[in-house]
């Protein structure tokens, strides 16, 4: 939205990066069934911008999982609004989150 963008019309890599937290957040969510907490970002490179009226596909995956933590893999592709059917990677980053329990304290991922 124009709101989520610069005088270019560039989107902040924040709110990209907001997204990436949301769609690895699932995937951690869906793997460990429970809470998660998000403790780390190994890297965000930013290929491309992304800009007004792009469309984001975002694809998680699982790319280890520890006694307590889980490390996700998401990879982000714009769907550019003028040639639309092109993807063009925008960026990918590498998160870690922990699971929590009720209190926000770390517990057990059941494999």
């Amino acid at each position: 939205m124009p709101a989520d963008c610069n005088a270019n019309g560039d989107i902040f890599g924040g709110w990209v990066m907001a997204q990436v937290d949301v769609a690895g957040a699932i995937a951690a969510f869906r793997k460990t069934r429970g809470r998660t907490a998000t403790v780390a970002v190994k890297e965000f490179i930013f290929k491309q911008p992304v800009r007004v009226g792009d469309i984001l596909s975002f694809y998680a995956s699982v790319q280890r999982v520890g006694n307590t933590s889980i490390t996700i893999c998401v990879e982000v592709y714009a769907e550019t609004f003028n040639d639309q059917g092109r993807y063009l990677k925008v960026t990918d980053a590498v998160v870690t989150y922990v699971a929590i329990d009720e209190e926000g304290k770390p517990r057990t991922i059941q494999q």
